[in-house]
């Protein structure tokens, strides 16, 4: 066969070829065709719905400290926090306040550990309260455990108590969460904020926090984890808000060494005495390291201040030179211009070690014209009076007192503006819910937000016993959920509330008058009495002809009772308050509590 012959037949086979692949792809053309017709368009993968969210606020809004956040998913809950605040000026003998734990004992079966950011008081003072009711683990980091474990020992409950230690950069999980410890700067060590992984979405919680480059301890805030966080998507953020008002940037904690040094040379004839807060850890190496420098011995004064310095130093946070440190008996050994002593009372608490030596009611110090004081601590809002208090009577006593700002003894551990704004950028949420604030606080963060580039719609300012419901989809408020203020006086928890506090206020502006009778128990005709007891209300030797004119009153009013045949002691009693207190507001203007005590014989 010839060459031509044969590709004639190969074109022959290739052309048979052809069609029948031309064939198969119109076979499989109209196949496809007759399924779409019937089907309609291929489905995609189907997407499964992530569940929601729900964050809830036990404290921390509206107010300073109290911090304490519930963070719910698919039935499991961990808590951010359990802090306390200090009582306000209106809430007579109360020593402490502390969140509304209802709800946690509610649902302690779901509750599956209670995370904690750092060591403060207005973050960890409320756990020894709920730990005293219900039995859940605790996470936290080295100095934050330490200062825990302290209080827990307090109330005899450290050994009942399950202590986890998380470093900062280590990631746990709880139930279906998975919580990432991430490493701040604050103005106490082992501070950190929390990446928390749920079924929903991650919610980003900073804690308290801010941005040092040059910290005095330890490296600088992982901004680096912050970011990867931001990269693989934050569904809600949940960012302190204590400076929000404040532009720029807050100062390094090495500004407080310079100025320190400075007061240092200063006071070289003086007894150097600074006041600050106990939990400030790294501001007390500042001045250990001063006091190193200048030839200096350091004592402690104050409960809180040795506990609190004795736990930094066993844990390897508190550096102190061989022999630097002595006891506070010591004192008297040594001459004024080689001490330092470091203190408590920075907020003017009238217990305070400052506070008592102002006012000449410290067992061991007596401070004078000798005396150098520095302050090293801003007034916490609604403590300025206290605080400016404190300083007069150190003035009046001869004291050198250092307390303004120009000196720079003191840096806040909390972000600026501009601080917040970096957070937010590497955060990148799609939701935020600023917190730690007051409203005005809270306003103003939500604002930079907007600022940002944040929709509105996208942010939520809550309220103590708000529960916010997140989701990809959505965020909308839920139902709230029990929460307020508990009252702790003395070894009382709770047993205070506002008819006490308003009953406590009345008696400190009025004072009491009690009535006290006997009457027969047949007919109610007096038998004894009445006998007028008066406490706070005016001087009884000069006042007799008053409290004998409420005398005659009372027993009116008694006998009127007796024969109208009026037993029924709550009318009795209403009848003599009422009547009593008409007759004090006509001579005195003044509306005493008039307690009436009545008793059969």
């Amino acid at each position: 066969m010839s060459s031509t012959g044969k590709n004639k037949n190969f074109k022959l086979k290739q052309n048979r070829n052809s069609k029948n692949v031309k064939s198969r792809s119109d076979n499989t053309r109209q196949s496809y065709n007759k399924i779409t017709r019937k089907k309609g368009k291929p489905s995609q993968p189907k997407q499964v719905n992530k569940p929601s969210v729900k964050i809830s606020f036990l404290g921390g809004l509206n107010e300073i400290g109290k911090n304490i956040t519930l963070i719910e998913c698919e039935n499991d809950i961990i808590i951010v926090d359990c802090g306390m605040a200090f009582p306000d000026g209106d809430m007579l003998g109360v020593d402490l306040v502390i969140p509304d734990f209802t709800y946690i004992e509610q649902n302690v079966d779901k509750v599956k550990g209670i995370v904690l950011t750092h060591g403060h008081e207005d973050h960890i003072g409320g756990l020894p309260f709920l730990l005293s009711r219900v039995d859940v683990p605790i996470y936290g980091t080295p100095l934050t455990l330490g200062l825990l474990g302290n209080k827990l020992r307090e109330h005899s409950l450290f050994n009942k108590t399950r202590l986890n230690e998380v470093n900062a950069g280590e990631t746990i999980r709880l139930g279906c969460m998975k919580i990432k410890f991430i490493h701040v700067n604050h103005s106490i060590p082992d501070s950190v904020a929390f990446a928390i992984e749920t079924p929903g979405g991650t919610i980003v919680h900073t804690g308290d926090f801010k941005i040092d480059c040059t910290p005095i301890s330890g490296d600088m805030i992982d901004l680096s984890s912050f970011a990867r966080v931001g990269d693989d998507g934050v569904l809600a953020l949940l960012a302190e808000s204590t400076n929000a008002e404040r532009p720029g940037y807050t100062p390094t904690e090495m500004l407080v060494s310079e100025s320190l040094d400075n007061l240092f040379k200063k006071a070289e004839n003086y007894r150097i005495i600074i006041a600050t807060f106990a939990s400030n850890v790294n501001r007390v190496q500042q001045i250990i390291n001063c006091a190193d420098k200048y030839g200096r011995k350091v004592a402690f004064s104050g409960r809180s201040m040795v506990n609190y310095m004795d736990v930094a130093q066993k844990l390897g946070y508190l550096t102190v030179p061989k022999n630097n440190l002595i006891d506070i008996d010591m004192l008297d050994k040594y001459p004024a211009n080689q001490i330092v002593l470091v203190t408590t009372g920075s907020q003017g608490e009238p217990m305070s070690a400052l506070s008592r030596m102002a006012y000449s009611d410290h067992r061991k110090v007596m401070v004078g014209e000798g005396d150098f004081i520095i302050i090293s601590a801003n007034p916490i809002p609604g403590n300025e009076k206290t605080v400016g208090n404190v300083v007069d009577e150190l003035l009046k006593r001869g004291c050198k007192v250092i307390y303004e700002s120009m000196y720079d003894v003191h840096v806040s551990g909390h972000a600026c503006q501009e601080e917040l704004k970096i957070i937010h950028r590497l955060v990148r949420p799609k939701y935020f819910i600023p917190v730690h604030g007051e409203q005005k606080h809270l306003r103003k963060h939500a604002e930079l937000a907007e600022f940002l580039g944040m929709d509105k719609k996208n942010i939520f300012i809550p309220d103590v016993g708000t529960t916010v419901e997140v989701n990809e989809k959505y965020m909308k408020e839920a139902p709230s959920v029990p929460a307020g203020k508990v009252f702790v006086d003395g070894l009382g928890v709770g047993d205070v509330g506002s008819i006490v506090l308003r009953d406590r206020k009345h008696l400190g502006q009025d004072g009491l008058i009690i009535i006290v009778a006997s009457l027969d128990v047949y007919d109610g005709h007096v038998i004894s009495g009445p006998d007028i007891v008066s406490r706070g209300f005016v001087y009884v030797r000069e006042s007799e002809g008053l409290l004998d004119e409420v005398k005659k009153l009372a027993l009116d009013i008694l006998e009127d009772c007796a024969e109208k045949n009026i037993h029924e002691w709550g009318i009795i009693k209403n009848r003599i308050k009422d009547e009593i207190s008409k007759l004090i507001a006509q001579r005195t203007r003044r509306a005493p509590m008039i307690l009436p005590i009545l008793q059969e014989v």
